[in-house]
């Protein structure tokens, strides 16, 4: 006698044998028990979740020569015929190979003769969804009103394509996904009785690969015993079907738990080493991670997911003592990996570097714990948060703060490239000096006299003022002032203009009392002679001046210890006179 598969050979033959399924039977058991047994039914859902099953039992419950009961007695010829598929009172019919109209008038002459000798005649119609529209439409008017002897009963995987007016006429009953601990039961039951040797865990893997479906289950249950006979050991499984290991999943969440960026790479490579594709150990990696976010986050998760009492035993023990907000945080960078592997040429190391970012979290902490911790720095210390603003002040920059004049707080001080020292002479008030013949100039207030005279230049000709302070002082006395450009500077262009040397000219001998000849020079790039601008003078100034403020903000203790508890840098110096201006 030829094999007869698992799928079939233990195919449901009554209700209780149905698994995942009770809320169907127990309905349809009702009905056949108060009499109320509707005219045409449509089961959908799932391949393999037992809609064609449930079809032939109501079909032998409905027709039992026991008389019709909740059960059907499976001994007597009528429901021996319909097992085997020779009642010639129950057709079954493939949607899909049936789909014309013709097939449908077919059906509609068929349904005026009576039973031959069952109770019924019943029309089951798999995959009706596969029926044209014209072969829906023919159906409708005896889908209504059937006679008294006809029952109908449609199974379907995709409902949504049943025209409505069908939908309105049938009870439709939904067949769901069976949960895996009820697929590891039902194979459990099965290799019993076959006298198979096979660990719980693998079962799990076999379940887990049919994906709520018991008879894909049982499909993957004869190829595993195809290849390992009765005696079933764990690594086969796994060498066979090609899932991931468990273990190897455990250690990959134990390596990041512990912050062990070797382990993490070692786990990569091992994957890298059995063979399996990095995205769908990163898939199963982040259903792991689901796994155990759910068991954290729900007291008992049992119904949320589809594991045995074992695994959630396991993940129970890996997930105590991580927090809540890191599951969350691991799963937003696999998942961010995971679209990366889709078109990465590189998917080791996209994997690689998910497991040691993973690795390599910071730890975050709750916020109730960050105020508590700045209210202790708020309280200690002699005023802690509430003096930062007092004792945030750096202190004066000796060459640079000191010395700048009241005209412009940003004038620098490094000593005139050539004007002798003696003219570095402590000004006197402006009213009276402008009133003096006296041969220096009034508006000198630095001691530099290149930065004095583009101030006063710059105070009457701003525009003016701006070009010069691009410019290099070569020579600044009474009777020569060389400026210095780079070649083909812009600034330099626009002095030579006519209006713009007169301008100068004027501007000059207003500031130094006389008629010093003006030379404009270009610079050749790199020009070592040259000393630096008044622009760039400035921007060495400010840069060292943020230095010392940054120095001074990074060495108070309320700013060190803020940067402690948030794990953060600091970004910007702001002093605070600036900031109280604003």
């Amino acid at each position: 006698m030829s094999y007869l598969v698992l799928a079939r050979k233990w195919r449901p033959q009554t209700f209780s044998d149905l698994t995942g399924q009770e809320h169907v039977s127990q309905t349809l058991q009702n009905a056949i028990d108060s009499g109320r047994i509707a005219h045409a039914f449509l089961f959908t859902g799932a391949r393999g979740v037992g809609k064609t099953s449930s079809a032939r039992i109501l079909a032998k419950a409905l027709t039992c020569e026991q008389g019709m009961s909740p059960e059907p007695c499976n001994v007597c010829p009528a429901c021996t015929e319909i097992t085997a598929g020779t009642a010639v009172d129950v057709l079954e019919i493939d949607g899909a190979s049936n789909t014309g109209v013709d097939d449908i008038r077919e059906l509609r002459e068929n349904v005026k003769y009576l039973p031959s000798r069952l109770r019924y005649k019943i029309f089951i119609i798999d995959e009706v969804h596969m029926l044209s529209t014209s072969a829906f439409n023919a159906l409708l008017k005896t889908l209504e009103e059937p006679p008294p002897h006809v029952k109908f009963i449609f199974a379907t995987t995709e409902p949504h394509k049943v025209p409505i007016t069908i939908l309105s006429r049938c009870q439709r009953f939904d067949f769901r996904r069976i949960p895996l601990g009820k697929v590891v039961g039902r194979l459990r039951h099965i290799v019993d009785q076959e006298g198979i040797a096979i660990s719980d865990g693998a079962l799990a893997m076999v379940a887990r690969k049919g994906d709520g479906s018991m008879r894909d289950s049982l499909s993957v249950l004869d190829q595993v015993l195809a290849f390992c006979g009765d005696q079933v050991r764990d690594e086969e499984v796994v060498s066979l079907l090609g899932v991931v290991d468990r273990r190897l999943l455990l250690d990959a969440t134990a390596a990041v738990f512990g912050r062990d960026t070797r382990a993490a790479l070692g786990i990569v490579a091992r994957v890298d080493e059995f063979g399996y594709n990095m995205r769908q150990f990163c898939g199963e990696l982040i259903d792991h991670l689901r796994n155990l976010l759910i068991l954290k986050a729900v007291d008992d998760a049992s119904d949320l997911l589809d594991l045995s009492e074992a695994e959630l035993a396991t993940l129970r023990q890996q997930a105590d003592g991580v927090p809540l907000g890191d599951l969350q945080r691991h799963l937003t960078v696999l998942l961010k990996a995971d679209g990366e592997l889709a078109q990465t040429s590189f998917p080791r190391l996209v994997l690689e570097m998910a497991l040691v970012r993973m690795a390599t979290l910071a730890p975050a902490v709750p916020v109730d714990e960050l105020l508590e911790r700045l209210n202790r720095i708020g309280e200690g210390g002699g005023g802690g948060v509430a003096d930062a603003r007092a004792q945030w002040r750096p202190a004066p920059q000796a060459s640079t703060a000191s010395s700048v004049a009241p005209r412009g707080p940003e004038r620098p001080s490094v000593p005139p490239p050539s004007r002798p020292p003696e003219r570095q002479a402590a000004p006197s008030a402006p009213a009276p000096r402008r009133a003096e013949p006296a041969p220096a100039p009034e508006r000198r207030g630095t001691g530099d006299s290149w930065a004095d005279f583009v101030a006063f230049v710059k105070g009457g000709k701003p525009r003016l003022g701006s070009m010069l302070e691009q410019g290099s002082p070569l020579a600044v006395t009474e009777e020569r002032l060389e400026i210095g450009f780079p070649e083909g500077a812009f600034a330099l262009a626009s002095l030579k203009d006519s209006d713009s040397q007169a301008a100068l000219k004027e501007q000059a001998r207003r500031f130094f009392k006389g008629e010093p000849a003006i030379v404009l020079r270009p610079l050749a790039p790199g020009a070592a002679e040259a000393p630096p601008n008044l622009l760039e003078k400035k921007r060495a100034e400010e840069e060292q001046r943020q230095t010392v403020l940054r120095q001074a903000a990074a060495s108070h203790p309320a700013v060190a210890e803020a940067l402690d508890i948030f794990g953060g840098t600091i970004a910007e110096v702001v002093p605070l006179e600036r900031k109280e201006s604003r």
